[in-house]
């Protein structure tokens, strides 16, 4: 896949940006192929580069006394990024790991600043990736607060119906606040009746 019909698919996905713009894009962007297991950003570590999967998954997970704990997942057409570190200048507080073979294009922040100066579409651009990431994470901060762990499972399932298919099991119960456990109890169909 070429990184312009890449641009095609941010373009229909989120907004349309100008053919200047996406040149500019393309001559900045690095089109990566990363393969299953690597960690992208690790705890400590400053990070100024965003990605968008092209194809693939990942996750953003903390590692707290002993404990993998997930919270995010980023899937096809979705953007990624160490957001503390990325937008406060700090170290990260978490990691990212690829969770299967994926295909990612890859810009630093200086050239997404100044993209997003020079042309109002990548502006635009950006803030509709951060505004849907924001509610994103509104919307699970929300189902940890006042959903049953089924109501949780479920709502995930409507949001991305395969990620059982994706995600282990392990890190699906942790993005959740459940133990696997409990998760494996709502997940049998004897359970449902």
């Amino acid at each position: 896949m070429s990184l312009q019909e890449i641009i095609n698919v941010i373009n229909k996905e989120y907004t349309p940006l100008s053919q200047e713009c996406q040149q500019e894009f393309i001559n900045n962007a690095k089109l990566l192929s990363v393969p299953r297991g690597e960690i992208l950003v690790k705890e400590g570590q400053l990070s100024s580069k965003a990605y968008f999967i092209v194809r693939g998954c990942a996750r953003a997970f903390y590692l707290k006394n002993g404990k993998d704990v997930s919270d995010w997942f980023a899937f096809q057409n979705d953007f990624i990024s160490a957001i503390v570190s990325f937008f406060g200048d700090k170290p990260s507080p978490h990691y990212i790991e690829i969770l299967e073979d994926s295909l990612l294009i890859e810009i630093s922040k200086e050239d997404i600043e100044e993209l997003a100066t020079k042309y109002r579409d990548f502006e635009s651009l950006i803030r509709i990736v951060v505004t849907k990431t924001m509610l994103g994470q509104q919307e699970r901060i929300a189902a940890i607060l006042f959903q049953t762990a089924e109501q949780k499972y479920d709502n995930l399932l409507k949001i991305y119906p395969d990620i059982t298919q994706k995600i282990p099991l392990t890190h699906i119960a942790s993005y959740l606040g459940i133990t696997l456990e409990t998760l494996s109890r709502i997940r049998n169909p004897k359970y449902k009746i």
